[in-house]
């Protein structure tokens, strides 16, 4: 069988999903994370956009070994630049260059004749093929171009040198017929594209974004372009673990395969999810909590008798675990840090010290710890650095009809001091804001407030996720507790962590 490549842009187009800001600490997860899962191409960002973006490809590409990392650019020289100063570095580097085609794109955006276009398509793949071994080139807006024009764009782009030519339907707007009739064209009048891989870069603004990319594969395809849960601009991109798994699981009809690792994606979709506070929807397909839930009383009997009458996949081919995690009150470190290496999370004796404190809170609240409690408790320390304040308690006091109060006692590592402060607020969250804000010299604004069930039943486990803003810094801060309010303070005292360690950094880079 013919294989697919896999390229995610996760970090770069799922990262351009509104409300979402990754630090450099959450991307190097995330890319580590891909690579465990068999991701082929990872586009870590792109590097002309910020100096923070063009660190963070850098120290993903010095940390990533068996994977080709990318940084996008547009068709200008400086980008290209940039992009090969973030990976000059990288085990296996590749440029992603892009320009618009369509007319709607050349007349309001570029303001560029076709004449135009076709000069900076060869000039800027030439130069940029100069310094990668592997140069990507894309057509922005493909799906709206004419087809004559496009396969002189996609020509030229050959013959300057362009291993992998990527047509995106950047809009959403294509029927998968139409989709492909694009590819079976180009593969018909366009000279030498047999030398080149071709690749399908969809978005889901009609919500066609995978089936269009599945019927791509069909006319010959080799390379699917998407992101983990299918996040990304406006209605987001084609979600990979779909595409693969529908690859996987009807091998008989696409006659094609990946390398993924499948067992990976459940942990990585929860990952991403976790990273950008995008939460995923129950009953999204291949990931959702109820993809593998039967509920109907005819369900369950099939599912009793044979459980292939009511599910095409098992839950485990996609690193799904229904089983529960017994652990309690009683148990002891060993038993915690074994099972958190049976869950795949192994930790330091220092970070199993603070894991295990959180878990003996939990525990003295739950009859039950199952997997998803454990593992929301590893994944709210991941990406976490140094702490300058942490939480030791919070008392509200709220009534139909008095004003609610927080107090709150937090700990100041950089002088060991307790503090301890109250104030009012609209409601119970507001007051545990203010009174950290009461406490802390740092003026923020609160931009996105969030809240999660991580696990099931009355004590289930909450997730709160906020998102403050001060002057251009934003941060993403989480907190998990069965007490909802105990895990607002612990997001946004989390969120103030982050907060400061960036400005730590800045100041640090600044002196240096």
């Amino acid at each position: 069988m013919d294989q697919i490549q896999i390229f995610d842009t996760t970090l770069r187009d799922g990262e351009q999903s509104p409300g979402v800001n990754l630090s450099t600490e959450e991307k190097i997860e995330i890319a580590l994370q891909l690579e465990r899962l068999g991701i082929d191409i990872i586009e870590a960002g792109f590097a002309a956009a910020s100096p923070g973006d063009l660190y963070s490809i850098q120290q993903i590409a010095n940390r990533l070994k068996e994977v080709s990392v990318c940084s996008l650019s547009r068709c200008v020289k400086s980008d290209i630049d940039k992009a090969w100063e973030a990976l000059r570095e990288a085990a296996y580097p590749r440029l992603h260059i892009f320009i618009s085609t369509s007319p709607i794109h050349r007349e309001y955006k570029l303001r560029m004749s076709k004449e135009q276009i076709l000069e900076s398509v060869d000039e800027m793949v030439r130069y940029g093929k100069s310094r990668f071994p592997i140069v990507q080139f894309s057509a922005e807006d493909a799906g709206r171009t004419e087809i004559d024009y496009l396969c002189a764009v996609v020509d030229q782009a050959i013959r300057a040198g362009a291993d992998v030519i990527n047509i995106p339907d950047t809009v959403g707007y294509l029927y998968p017929d139409e989709y492909a009739e694009i590819f079976i064209q180009l593969q018909k009048r366009v000279p030498n594209i047999d030398r080149v891989i071709l690749s399908a870069h969809c978005h889901d603004d009609l919500g066609m974004a995978v089936v269009n990319s599945l019927a791509a594969v069909r006319t010959g395809v080799r390379q699917i372009e998407g992101t983990i849960n299918g996040i990304g601009e406006r209605a987001g991109n084609a979600a990979l673990e779909e595409v693969i798994m529908a690859i996987k699981t009807r091998e008989d009809f696409f006659q094609k395969k990946t390398s993924i690792r499948h067992s990976e994606i459940a942990r990585t979709s929860r990952l991403v999810s976790k990273f950008t506070g995008m939460f995923v929807q129950k009953n999204k397909a291949i990931v959702g909590d109820n993809a593998f839930a039967h509920e109907s009383g005819i369900h369950q009997d099939g599912m009793l008798k044979n459980k292939e009458t009511y599910e095409i996949m098992t839950p485990e081919t996609v690193g799904m675990d229904e089983s529960l995690l017994v652990l309690g009150k009683h148990s002891g470190r060993h038993a915690f840090k074994k099972r958190l290496e049976e869950l795949g999370y192994p930790q330091s004796d220092e970070q199993i010290n603070v894991l295990f404190t959180r878990f003996k809170e939990l525990a003295d609240r739950k009859k039950e710890i199952t997997e998803e409690d454990i593992i929301a408790l590893v994944e709210e320390k991941i990406g976490e650095g140094k702490e300058f304040y942490t939480l030791e308690s919070v008392q509200i006091s709220y009534g139909s009809h008095s004003v609610p109060t927080a107090s709150l006692r937090v700990r100041d590592h950089s002088s060991d001091q307790l503090l301890e402060e109250a104030a009012c607020g609209n409601g119970s969250v507001d007051a545990i804001f203010k009174t950290v804000d009461r406490m802390i010299d740092e003026k923020v604004e609160l931009i996105d407030f969030k809240i999660h069930s991580v696990t099931h039943g009355k004590d289930a486990l909450g997730e709160v996720s906020v998102q403050l803003e001060q002057e251009e810094i934003q941060v993403r801060g989480r907190g998990v507790s069965t007490d909802i309010l105990e895990a607002c303070a612990r997001a946004y005292l989390d969120a103030i962590n982050r907060l400061l360690r960036r400005k730590e950094r800045k100041t640090v880079g600044c002196a240096n």
